[in-house]
């Protein structure tokens, strides 16, 4: 479960508990908002987890240091 599918079932969650008031039937719709909400939070924060150890290292080959170089021309040559 990714970041976005997460969000989205914590705001589908919030929006069956906070701003519906059904009862189908045996079920009742703010329960199931409360699970969603807990599931995207667990989803969010496992998602956290395994992406945020990740390190994105840059390794270059090149020597960092510059160098200086001299050309040598013999003015007398001419």
């Amino acid at each position: 479960m990714g970041i976005g599918v997460s969000v989205f079932m914590i705001a589908l969650g919030a929006i069956l508990t906070f701003a519906l008031d059904l009862q189908v039937g045996f079920l009742d719709i703010d329960v199931v908002g409360w699970i969603l909400m807990v599931v995207g939070a667990i989803g969010l924060i496992v998602t956290m987890i395994i992406w945020g150890g990740r390190r994105r290292d840059v390794v270059t080959t090149e020597p960092t240091e510059y160098r200086r170089v001299e050309e040598r021309r013999d003015i007398d040559a001419l």
